[in-house]
């Protein structure tokens, strides 16, 4: 089994490309830094996780996720590989994100009261169970999508 649950915060805005070819599908990157547990003195105190949405999600991390924003993810871990412009050959981890909610309240994180009140408001996953996506209540008309 390969599954991954993550809650962090977003270093930076996510980066999101659209791939070629007749039906574009929107891909987002992502770094969690998920604070450590244990913190030892002149340790780092968080891992910093690569994580990679595809299509509505990704379409979904655009629209309202951005630096700061603390989220939690499940997903699973995929690794690869390629050569460099200097010939080396680079490993790479990633997260693929299957699901993702936020994990406090837009108020929490500075923000307006408008949206977002509830800390356990989901987001839409590419691949929920249901094949139902859940959406926060009061954002319906703003979505690309129904």
């Amino acid at each position: 089994m390969n599954k991954v649950v993550l809650m962090g915060r977003l270093t930076r805005n996510p980066d999101v490309r659209y791939s070629q070819g007749e039906s574009a599908t929107a891909v987002a990157r992502y770094t969690l830094a998920v604070d450590r547990r244990y913190k030892r003195d002149g340790d780092q105190t968080a891992d910093f996780i690569s994580c990679v949405a595809f299509g509505k999600a990704a379409e979904f991390t655009e629209k309202y996720l951005k630096q700061g924003t603390k989220i939690c993810i499940s997903g699973r871990i995929q690794t690869g590989s390629y050569t460099n412009k200097e010939g080396n050959k680079v490993y790479t981890t990633d997260v693929i994100v299957e699901e993702q909610e936020f994990a406090e309240s837009k108020n929490a994180q500075g923000g307006s009261a408008d949206a977002y009140q509830s800390e356990s408001r989901p987001m839409p996953s590419a691949a929920s169970g249901d094949g139902f996506m859940n959406i926060p209540e009061g954002i319906e008309e703003e979505l690309p999508f129904k």
